[in-house]
């Protein structure tokens, strides 16, 4: 009798007998990795992670709690499984150990809402990438409708949570007082350095279409007593005083190293000598080829942004060391994220 396991072995040694050189596994893999997302995509809208959360189920049960048919259920399952974020044993599913904590309920590594982003706004964007690479993305991120403009927000909010939190751990507050959060989103960096330092008041500074929901994070934190919200725009007004630190988390990759370099200085501008820079993004290497995470989301950044980029902590100390900033250190943070800390002079 042949077998799937026999027949995959023979294939297997056929491939290391393939005369002339490598064989083209690595690119197929790649190259059909949007079957694997699409597929994580799906069970997460469709529900197959939160249908396991409370029990183990079989095929029809699963199929009763998704409201999927038994074949859609099994396809989606089994590509769970091969996938590695399901468990099958003897017909019975169960999520993994990695699933349950993070793709199945609410919680504070709920990553649900980045899938959605991903999904609904990131994988469409990819799509166009030649194109965006070529002449430029067809719109920015910023010129969302306020519906996509939450999923962007909620899902890069979720992204970003571990970095975050990891921030409110690794920087010393303790002779800080006051925060200035530039471009700060929803305002959860600041949440998590408000729960984990409760001596410290903040101030989120962001564009009109984020504030709003900006406001109700903070609201739903129960911070709104300690963080305050500001509308408006880092390039064109003058920055508020009377802050001893300063928080840039994930807008230096929005602009060129020219406008970069601008807002240093406009910053610089309002603060006290002594005063805390934290630069939280995507910095990789020289060559922005390392972390990988960070060198694909130049990617990212071009689908969206028509001067989006990703750049090097070099890069950075040189823009610090022009603006009157001295680089204190570089730290990583969470995943592919790292912290670069500067003192003004």
């Amino acid at each position: 009798m042949t077998t799937y396991a026999h027949v995959a072995g023979q294939a297997q040694i056929a491939e290391r007998k393939v005369p002339g050189g490598p064989g083209p596994e690595a690119i197929l893999q790649l190259a059909t990795g949007f079957m694997a997302a699409k597929h994580l995509f799906a069970a997460s809208e469709l529900g197959l992670f939160e249908a396991l959360a409370d029990s183990p189920a079989g095929l029809d049960a699963l199929a009763a709690r998704t409201g999927l048919t038994r074949r859609a259920a099994r396809i989606s399952a089994d590509a769970m499984v091969a996938l590695g974020l399901l468990e099958a044993n003897g017909g019975t599913y169960r999520n993994s150990a990695v699933a349950a904590a993070f793709l199945a309920g609410p919680g504070p590594g709920d990553l649900r809402p980045c899938l959605r982003y991903w999904d609904k706004l990131s994988y469409p964007a990819w799509t166009g990438l030649a194109d965006a690479l070529a002449i430029g993305p067809p719109r920015e991120i910023f010129e969302l409708s306020p519906d996509l403009q939450r999923v962007a927000s909620e899902g890069i909010e979720a992204i970003l949570s571990a970095p975050a939190r990891s921030l409110a751990e690794l920087f010393d507050f303790g002779s800080h007082k006051r925060l200035l959060d530039i471009g700060g989103g929803t305002g959860s960096w600041s949440i998590a350095i408000a729960r984990r330092h409760a001596h410290i008041e903040a101030a989120v500074l962001e564009l009109a279409p984020t504030t709003e929901v900006t406001r109700g994070r903070i609201t739903s934190a129960q911070l709104a007593d300690r963080i305050d919200v500001i509308e408006g725009d880092a390039f064109t007004t003058d920055l508020p005083a009377g802050y001893d630190a300063f928080l840039l988390a994930n807008v230096m990759h929005y602009f060129t190293p020219e406008q970069n370099q601008d807002l240093l200085r406009r910053v610089r501008k309002a603060a006290e000598p002594g005063s805390a820079l934290l630069l939280a993004d995507w910095w990789t290497n020289p060559e922005h080829t390392e972390p990988r995470q960070a060198a694909l989301m130049a990617g990212q950044f071009a689908v969206n942004l028509r001067n989006g980029d990703v750049y090097s902590a070099d890069e950075a100390h040189t823009w610090l060391n022009r603006t009157g900033w001295r680089v204190a250190t570089h730290r990583p943070l969470a995943g592919s994220q790292s912290l670069i800390i500067a003192e003004a002079n």
